[in-house]
């Protein structure tokens, strides 16, 4: 067991050090700068374990296709076609990690279109690459599906990561690397 998690978190290491250290859809900070931001803000908001653990790995599924195999990250995002990268990753994550995690993961390109439905002023926020990929994605949500996903188990905690995901594209801010996470995520490895 101990080798598996092992494992698990040395590939999960070696995304962040590899594919991570790339650029981010245009954002002014590489891939895993912007996920290592997002669980700092969730560390510094006092957020329990899975939603920082869920932070730290919410754009994961950019880099693999959805055949769970590793592909050049976001390009075909940013060329307009949905990679669908939050499904991706929430399922990629289960091999290792529950519900608690993954659905957060799974949730918080929804929980963007949510957040432009029904909350006054969060889309004009978006970053300018984050503005066009909520079009590719579909754009803000109906009346009737925000109100579908506001309903959905672990809604609330999309939302929270959606919001430390906004804040996780500041270049030049510190957070700790990969290696401060490591111990936690072994904690809720299943």
């Amino acid at each position: 067991m101990l080798h598996r998690r092992t494992a698990a978190l040395d590939e999960i290491a070696g995304l962040f050090a590899g594919e991570g250290a790339g650029e981010y859809l245009g954002e002014e900070v590489t891939m895993a700068e912007h996920m290592l931001q997002a669980a700092a803000a969730a560390e510094a908001a006092g957020a329990p374990d899975h939603l920082i653990a869920a932070a730290l790995l919410h754009d994961v599924g950019h880099f693999f296709d959805e055949q769970g195999h590793r592909a050049l990250y976001g390009r075909d995002l940013m060329d307009g076609q949905d990679n669908r990268h939050s499904h991706t990753g929430a399922d990629w994550l289960a091999r290792w990690f529950g519900r608690e995690v993954t659905e957060p993961v799974r949730l918080h390109v929804a929980a963007k279109r949510y957040l432009c439905a029904v909350e006054p002023g969060y889309r004009a926020r978006l970053s300018a690459a984050s503005e066009y990929t909520l079009t590719v994605q579909g754009g803000p949500m109906s009346e009737e599906d925000a109100k579908d996903f506001a309903e959905l188990p672990g809604a609330a905690d999309a939302v929270a990561v959606r919001r430390w995901d906004e804040q996780a594209k500041v270049a030049g801010a510190g957070a700790p690397g990969f290696g401060h996470y490591r111990p936690l995520l072994a904690s809720l490895m299943a």
